[in-house]
């Protein structure tokens, strides 16, 4: 007959106890969520999973809030943990916006996104030290290349390239990249290591995704998913755009499953959405949470 002492109970409970404990919290470790920090790729540039758009049709969702709402909805966001901000020069307006928006906002605290048209390549340091002015920062964690159009848009865009290679090495940006609309410019992505990010349009349909005409119409998602299937294991720092079609998947389930199929798969580092309401934040924090966690 075996003795069971109260010591060998207690000690028993002990380690039960510990290993329960241990299991929780490993369970807890496990846990993804929209707003933690990742890093882009090989930059070492670290941002939050989800990122505040200010782009919804150029803008003009976001502009028609007015300042004091669309304060109140980047504070939100800031609040709930979104701390990557992404905007552009296209988007009129958004720069000053966006930094009253932010003002008093620690600037260590949150990461930097803006977008550089290269129609106006003739004086880049001049038009970076006007966005640094417009946005009040010293310097960006992210500059694109907006909307690169052509196939040849590396050739086409060199001097360019190497004026935001410059700014890198000065520490004025802290990576660098371009944004695509185009199935031929897009093919131009794998292999660039030029590249420290890319932001490229995916989903699950297609819808407003790269086609060959490289329009904002219906893309050709096959062939535009192929090509960006090659970009991140280069090291290239991927950022999703268009997860929802621009507000075209109007159904929560059509919502749910973008996000489902971008993070399943596994495209993107990051993704950017535009919101018009706290309520729309967060929907997608907790939409992308639900899409990194299930089974």
């Amino acid at each position: 007959m075996s003795r069971f002492s109260r010591r060998d109970f207690l000690k028993t409970a002990t380690v039960g106890a510990s290993v329960l404990a241990t299991g929780v919290s490993a369970a807890k470790a496990a846990t993804q969520s929209a707003t933690d920090w990742v890093t882009l790729g090989n930059s070492g540039v670290k941002v939050t999973r989800l990122a505040f758009g200010t782009g919804t049709f150029g803008g003009r969702v976001q502009r028609e809030l007015g300042q004091k709402e669309f304060t109140r909805i980047v504070r939100h966001a800031y609040d709930r943990g979104i701390r990557f901000f992404e905007t552009a020069d296209a988007y009129d307006q958004m720069h000053e916006m966006l930094a009253e928006a932010l003002r008093g906002v620690p600037r260590d605290s949150y990461r930097l996104m803006t977008k550089f048209r290269w129609r106006d390549a003739d004086d880049p340091n001049g038009t970076i030290d006007r966005f640094r002015r417009e946005l009040n920062t010293d310097y960006f964690d992210i500059l694109l290349l907006h909307n690169v159009r052509t196939p040849t848009w590396p050739e086409q865009l060199k001097p360019l390239r190497d004026a935001l290679s410059e700014a890198k090495e000065k520490k004025v940006i802290l990576c660098k990249g371009a944004s695509c609309h185009g199935l031929q410019p897009l093919a131009k992505f794998p292999g660039n290591n030029w590249l420290d990010v890319a932001l490229m349009r995916m989903n699950h349909t297609g819808a407003r995704m790269d086609n060959a005409e490289g329009d904002n119409g219906f893309g050709e998602h096959d062939a535009a998913i192929q090509q960006i299937r090659r970009v991140k294991p280069q090291g290239t720092g991927v950022i999703g755009m268009k997860l929802v079609g621009e507000g075209q998947f109007t159904k929560p389930e059509d919502r749910q499953a973008a996000v489902n199929y971008v993070f399943s798969n596994k495209l993107a580092d990051t993704v950017t959405m535009g919101y018009k309401s706290t309520a729309e934040i967060d929907e997608a924090i907790e939409r992308v949470t639900r899409a990194l966690n299930a089974a």
